[in-house]
Order: structure tokens, then C-alpha cells, then sequence
């Protein structure tokens, strides 16, 4: 290598090393600066977002179980027999109508205490020594020594709360609970009962426990700083926690010290409570530690890896550059030679742009995208976005178009409806080949020019050129056009519009325009129709829609079961309409009357409006391309609105139904599936089965279930749990409720008294 290579060499190499460092290394050494200072702010705002996140659900979902609690309490306060019990000043126990009472209430206080956080439930009786809970009612002396064990101090505290109005006063906690209080009457300042609901400290703690290794324990605590549940907290973050609590003064912080973060959330439920969760900062601040390390390697690994890169390619780059300078020379011998000013690769630079712009007409010869841009073209005069020669004329230089300002032309509007089998099974892309091929054979079998281009969805247009030398017109080449599409008849039904002759390009869309409007005319043959003025209909119009008299004649005949002649005389307006030669629409409209009428007979029985199943009746009939089609679309329809199942045959169905239901008592049994099985939607079914059984489909079902759990209590040893999953139920309650609805008393008494 001589010296003048090497010196290239060594210039070369400190040009790419100099653009690698300041492109890349540059940037690199900013964003480890940046990560560096700002990464441990932004990963304290991310916790904090996130943890607020995370708060944010644990106290909805607690907030949530209280207002369910809340809501629960009022109810049964609201809807009990209190008012009733009070009234009841007889105490003795043969006093039945007070024991049933007592009964109804602890089945309510059964069902409060089933909520999630709630362990237990009663009512203390402020002027009568009386507590009702759901096992029990006894006096109070007896109840908090030995149903609600308190000790001295603890019962005073307890019971000093149960005076005044109470609306959701939380007690101080006992043992593992806290209970919750309220009054009734719920305005009364001297309250006759008091709802007392015990809340599980145990359950609201594994609510609060969320499984973040950066969080170190969660606790709910009130104003005052007190703790009222709490999870892995340890003696000093309680502390700690109490202090910051204390001093706080807005709903929601942040509090970060000495490498620990507090979050305040205040509850939704209760003002005087918050969420607390206690955040490790330097658990959250490894990764910032370890991304500096990184950083370093990082910075040493990009400076190792561009300085070989840049070595490399010098040294591959240095020898083909050269060559290349050499080689230009020869290309500024034929011309004028650049300025040499700048270094090797300026001056590559400039010859290559030099052999650029003498090769430009290579560029200009790709041009296969201008057929489709002349396409467009076309579609935007027939849409009417060009309508002055002037924009026409400057567009169509643009674009190479080639057109004569003044001749005749007509616009043909070809409308295509696909056949529905094949608009389902062809795609977009098969149609987009399809349409390219009819359009160039139109093409060729047209003897003159013709512009063709695609206006709407289903809808090609074509101008003719009108030649009077061969005596080509519109009307020739649609029946040119016909011939074409014919070899389309398995694709789909074609309808030619031809439009108004224009003797300006301008004007075109105008006749575009008039030609979309005659497709009206089109009738329902199987063959490619042409519609002209000519074709407008000359004579009477057809009256299109059922006068009063017919849709009453049908709402009689519906009455009558006469089924067979209400499609008959949907048939024979078809026939009329074929002898008037209507149109496709004309007989469309009569048909979408029929089917209102026939609609409007059916609902008047079921009262059961199926939109979706009519909704695609409609879509069908709106489908028919033919007067064969739309024949069998009004016969199709007919077996679908007036079945004409036999009566022994519907009893033998549900017969079988019965049966099945004997058979699968303990399965879930769905109204949903019978219904399909018949054929029926849900309500028709329900009527039809009250019908046929004589009694609804629920209540037939749960007597079947509660006859073999009658048999289970009085003939086995299964308990009441065993025996309501075994007739079909989920939980107990819901069986013991259904066999008290059915039976009168609870399955436990029956077996009792009847075993």
C-alpha cells in the first residue's frame, strides 16, 4: 500500500468514525445522562401512578363490599316485619303470630350475613330484652354471655353505642371484627331496634394484601391514625404510618421518606377512613443502579464496535472509491467537467447526478399505473368533479389523455347484481379480476373507442364514441355489450342504462347521470335488459300497494287458518304484475306490503317481535333478481311464518319434553333449548307449553324437583345440602327457599314430621 492509499485510508477511516460519534455515540452518552438523573424521578412517578392504580381497585372493591352491606341493611330495615313484631305486645311463646315473625326476620338476617365481609348478624331491641339473630332470639343478658361473648368492659362500650339515630356507624373493633350499626326507625332519634352487622377483620385483611414486591404492607386506618386492619405492616411503619396520617390535610398523597413512599387514598364509604400502602423506593430504585452500570458497558461497547466498523469499511470503501473517481474521468471527456471542488465523495456525487439527469426519459417510460389515473379520470367527469373544458383540457395534458373536444357521446350505466350464492363465496379480489376482464372484452368487441371505467359498487360505465362512418351508436353498443355479458349469467343478473347523447366532454355527466336514473325501468327476466326512455312504461300504472280491503282480506283468511290462500293470492299479484310487465321495483313494492300484512297477522297472535328473523325476511326479498326467485322467496317466507305442524304432532313433542324433564330433573334445564328444539321463540314456547301442561314451564320444573326431594328426605339419610344438589340446585338457600314456597314449611321440619 503506498503512502497516497494510506493517507486516503486514514481519512476515510476518521470521516466515518467522526459521523458515527456524532449520529449515534452522541445520542447514546445524552440518553445515559438522561436515564441517569431523571430514571429514578420517572420510576417514583410510575409508582406512584401505578400504586394509585392498584389503590384505587383494592378500595373500590372494599368501598363496594360496604356499600353492598349498607344497601343490604336498609333493605331488610325497609321491607321486614319489624313494624309488625313491634305491635306485638304478647311475648309468650304460644303466641304463634310473633314466632312467625321471629322466623321471617332470621331468614333475612340469613341472608344479610351471606355478603361477603360480613361474619354476623342481628337486631337489638332497644325497649325489650330481646336479640334476634339468624340461629336464635333470646334475651340480652343471655345473648352477651353466651351467644356474643363481650367481657365487662367491652359489652359497656358495646351497648353505650346503641343509642340516638344510627345510619352505618362503624364501632370500634373487637377480637377479629368490627361491627357495623344501624337504626330503625331510620329517622328517629329514640330508635325502637338497632341492625347490628359484624364485618370479617380476617377477609377485609386479605382484601388489602397486594402481591407487589415493591409494596411492603397495606393497612385501612381512620383520621385519628387508629389501625383498623392491616397487612405486613411491622411496629415501626405503624408508628410511622399513625404520624403521617395524623398530619395529613388532603384526601389523596404521596409522602416520600427515608427510602419508603406512603400512599393516602381516602374512602368513598366512609370520609373518616383511608387506604394506606407503604412503597420500598430502593427495591424500585435497583434497576436505576443497575442501568448505570449498563450505560458504561454500553458507551465502551459502542466505541469498540465504531471504531472496528469504521476501520472495516475504510478499508473496504477505500479502493472501490478510488476506482470509481478513475472511472468518471472517462464520462468528463464527453462532457463538461465538474468543479472539483469538495472531496471524492463530492465529487462522486456530482457525477452521479449528472448521470441522472441525462438518463431521466428512462424514468419517464415506467408509467404503468397511467391506464388506472385515465381511468379515474373518466369516473370523475361522469361523477361531475370536472364540469369546465378548461380544467378537462389542463388535467388530460397532465395525465397524457387524448380526446377530441367536440363529438357525440353517450353514457351507458351498466349495473351488475351479483347472484347471492356467488356474492358470498367471491372475494373482493376475484370480483376486482372479474370486472377487469369484462372490461377489456368490451373492449375488443367493440369496432370504435370506448372509455370504460367503474362509478359505484355494481355499477360500470361506459361512453360511447359515436361514429357515423360505421354508424355506431349507443343503442348498437349496448346490444354490443349485452352479447358480452351473457357469458356472465352465472356471475350475476346485468342491467343497461342507456343515457342522453352530449356533444361536449363537460356535458358527459349529464348523460351519465340520465342513464343511471333509467335503470329504474328494469323488470325481473333472466336476460340482460336495456332501459331507455323508450322502455318508460306508456300505459296505466300499476297501483303497487294493497288497498285496506286486501290487507283485511288477509288478516280474516289469517284468522280462518286459510294459509293456503293467502299465498295464493300473493302468487296471483305476482302473475298481475308479470301480464302488466311492472318493474322490478313496482313488484318489489307489492311484495314488501304482502309480507307487512303477513308480519302484522303473525304478531297479533304471538305479540313476540323477532327484529332480527324479520329484518332478514326483508333482505331476501330485496335479493330476488327474478320473477322465479322472487316466487320462491313469497313461498319460502309463507312456510316460515305459517307452519303447518299437526296438533298430535306438537302434543307428542312436548309429551317427549315432559319425559326428558322426569328423566334430567338434576341438570340444567334451559327454556332456551326447548325453544330452539320446537322451533319457538322463548315466549311463544312458554305460552305454548301453559297450554298444552297447564301449568308454567318454571313452576312444572320445580315441582318435579321438589317431588323427588320429598322422596330423598323421607326414604335416605342425605343431608339438606346433598339432597338440593342432587334435584338440581346450586345452594342450599335456593332449595330451602323453593321447598318453603311449594311445601310451606323448611325440608328439616317435613323430614321431622313426616319420616
Amino acid at each position: 500500500m503506498n503512502s497516497k492509499t494510506h493517507a486516503y485510508r486514514v481519512a476515510l477511516f476518521w470521516r466515518l468514525f467522526s459521523n458515527y460519534f456524532v449520529l449515534i455515540l452522541i445520542p447514546v452518552i445524552a440518553a445515559g445522562i438522561l436515564a441517569f438523573f431523571y430514571f429514578a424521578r420517572l420510576i417514583e412517578k410510575d409508582a406512584e401512578k401505578l400504586n394509585a392504580v392498584v389503590m384505587s381497585h383494592f378500595s373500590e372493591q372494599t368501598d363496594t363490599a360496604f356499600h353492598a352491606i349498607r344497601t343490604n341493611m336498609i333493605d331488610m330495615l325497609s321491607t321486614s316485619n319489624l313494624p309488625a313484631l313491634l305491635r306485638e305486645t304478647d311475648a309468650s311463646p304460644e303466641n304463634r303470630r310473633r314466632s312467625e315473625l321471629i322466623h321471617t326476620l332470621r331468614e333475612q338476617l340469613i341472608t344479610l350475613q351471606s355478603t361477603e365481609l360480613a361474619s354476623k348478624a342481628f337486631l337489638y331491641f332497644a325497649d325489650q330484652d330481646l336479640v334476634i339473630d339468624a340461629d336464635t332470639y333470646t334475651d340480652k343478658d343471655y345473648y352477651f354471655r353466651f351467644r356474643y361473648p363481650l367481657n365487662p368492659q367491652e359489652k359497656t362500650a358495646f351497648l353505650s353505642q346503641m343509642t340516638g339515630k344510627k345510619m352505618m356507624q362503624v364501632s370500634d373493633p373487637y377480637a377479629s371484627h368490627l361491627s357495623v350499626l344501624m337504626s330503625y326507625p331510620f329517622n328517629s332519634n329514640e330508635p325502637d331496634v338497632y341492625l347490628v352487622v359484624n364485618v370479617h377483620l380476617d377477609r377485609l385483611q386479605s382484601r388489602m394484601d397486594i402481591p407487589e414486591k415493591w409494596v411492603t404492607g397495606t393497612a385501612l386506618a381512620d383520621n385519628d391514625g387508629r389501625v383498623i386492619s392491616q397487612s405486613g405492616l411491622t411496629e415501626s411503619e405503624t408508628r410511622w404510618l399513625q404520624e403521617r396520617v395524623r398530619s395529613q390535610t388532603k384526601p389523596s398523597q404521596f409522602l416520600v421518606s427515608d427510602g419508603k413512599a406512603l400512599s393516602l387514598s381516602r374512602s368513598n364509604y366512609n370520609e373518616a377512613w383511608y387506604y394506606v400502602s407503604i412503597v420500598d423506593l430502593r427495591t424500585l430504585l435497583k434497576p436505576v443502579h443497575t442501568a448505570r452500570s449498563v450505560a458504561w458497558v454500553f458507551l465502551v461497547f459502542f466505541l469498540s464496535v465504531g471504531g472496528l466498523v469504521s476501520s472495516y469499511f475504510s478499508k473496504r470503501l477505500c479502493e472501490p472509491i478510488l476506482e470509481i473517481k478513475e472511472g468518471l474521468k472517462l464520462h468528463r471527456a464527453s462532457h463538461a467537467a465538474p468543479s472539483d471542488e469538495g472531496d471524492d465523495f463530492d465529487a462522486i456525487k456530482r457525477c452521479s447526478q449528472l448521470i441522472v439527469t441525462e438518463n431521466k426519459q428512462l424514468s419517464q417510460m415506467v408509467s404503468g399505473m397511467m391506464p388506472i389515473v385515465q381511468e379515474h379520470f373518466v369516473t370523475q367527469i361522469l361523477l361531475g368533479e370536472y364540469r369546465d373544458a378548461l380544467s378537462i383540457e389542463i388535467y388530460a395534458k397532465e395525465i397524457d389523455f387524448p380526446y377530441n373536444k367536440k363529438a357525440m357521446r353517450t353514457a351507458l350505466a351498466v349495473a351488475l347484481h351479483y347472484e347471492p350464492s356467488v356474492d358470498e363465496r367471491m372475494s373482493v379480489t376475484s370480483k376486482s379480476f372479474l370486472m377487469a376482464e369484462l372490461k377489456e372484452r368490451i373492449r375488443k368487441a367493440s369496432p370504435s373507442d370506448v372509455w370504460l371505467c367503474q362509478t359505484k359498487p355494481g355499477i360500470v360505465a361506459c361512453v360511447v364514441h359515436h361514429d357515423p362512418f360505421l354508424r355506431f351508436g349507443p343503442n348498437d353498443a349496448a346490444e354490443l355489450i349485452a352479447i358480452v355479458l351473457r357469458h356472465y349469467g352465472g356471475y350475476f343478473k346485468a342491467t343497461i342504462g342507456i343515457g342522453k347523447t352530449v356533444h361536449a366532454i363537460e356535458d358527459l355527466h349529464v348523460s351519465y347521470e340520465h342513464a343511471a336514473s333509467v335503470l329504474k325501468y328494469r323488470g325481473l327476466d333472466k336476460d340482460v335488459e336495456i332501459c331507455s326512455d323508450r322502455t318508460a312504461p306508456d300505459g296505466p300504472p300499476w297501483d303497487n300497494f294493497l288497498s285496506v280491503q286486501d290487507i283485511n282480506r288477509m288478516m280474516n283468511q289469517y284468522k280462518t287458518k286459510e294459509y293456503d290462500k293467502l299465498l295464493q293470492a300473493a302468487l296471483e299479484l305476482l302473475e298481475e304484475g308479470r301480464r302488466r310487465c311492472a318493474s322490478a321495483s313496482q313488484v318489489k313494492h307489492v311484495c314488501t306490503d304482502v309480507l307487512n300484512a303477513w308480519i302484522r297477522a303473525v304478531g297479533t297472535e304471538h305479540h313476540d317481535v323477532n327484529v332480527p328473523f324479520y329484518s332478514g325476511l326483508y333482505d331476501r326479498l330485496n335479493r330476488c333478481m327474478t320473477w322465479d326467485d322472487l316466487r320462491r322467496c313469497m313461498q319460502s317466507v309463507h312456510a316460515l311464518l305459517f307452519p303447518t305442524s299437526e296438533t298430535g304432532d306438537r302434543a307428542k313433542q312436548f309429551s317427549d319434553i315432559l319425559d326428558y324433564i322426569d328423566a334430567n330433573y338434576n341438570q340444567e334445564l334451559s327454556i332456551e333449548h326447548f325453544a330452539d328444539v320446537m322451533n319457538m321463540s322463548v315466549g311463544h314456547f312458554s305460552r305454548t307449553f301453559k297450554e298444552e301442561v297447564g301449568e308454567k314451564y318454571v313452576e312444572y320444573i320445580a315441582k318435579c324437583r321438589m317431588r323427588k326431594a320429598k322422596q330423598f328426605l323421607l326414604e335416605s339419610d342425605m343431608t339438606i345440602d346433598d339432597i338440593a344438589e342432587a334435584v338440581g340446585y346450586w345452594g342450599r338457600n335456593s332449595f330451602i327457599r323453593t321447598f318453603r314456597k311449594y311445601e310451606g314449611t323448611t325440608p328439616a321440619k317435613y323430614r321431622s314430621a313426616y319420616q
